[in-house]
């Protein structure tokens, strides 16, 4: 059993849109509830869209890094 304080990566980078927020969805719903997500990209929609997705299915985003153009969110799926 994986812990749910460990967060899953999910490498994304290259990319592009709609394929980084279709597959974050798809790796969420995977998950239990409490669970912890990584996901990184290049995808400049990005930023737009996986928070606006993790709205729309009640996971909450924690933290947004930005470099350039690459980005790490961190999301904890808060629904079961």
């Amino acid at each position: 059993m994986t812990d749910v304080n460990e967060p899953h990566v999910l490498d994304l980078m290259g990319l592009k849109c709609p394929m980084p927020v279709l597959k974050t969805r798809k790796t969420l719903a995977g998950l239990s509830a409490g669970s912890r997500l990584e996901v990184l990209t290049t995808d400049p929609m990005a930023f737009l869209d996986i928070p606006h997705m993790c709205n729309e299915d009640g996971h909450t985003v924690e933290k947004v890094e930005k470099d350039g153009t690459r980005g790490r969110f961190f999301i904890l799926k808060t629904n079961g």
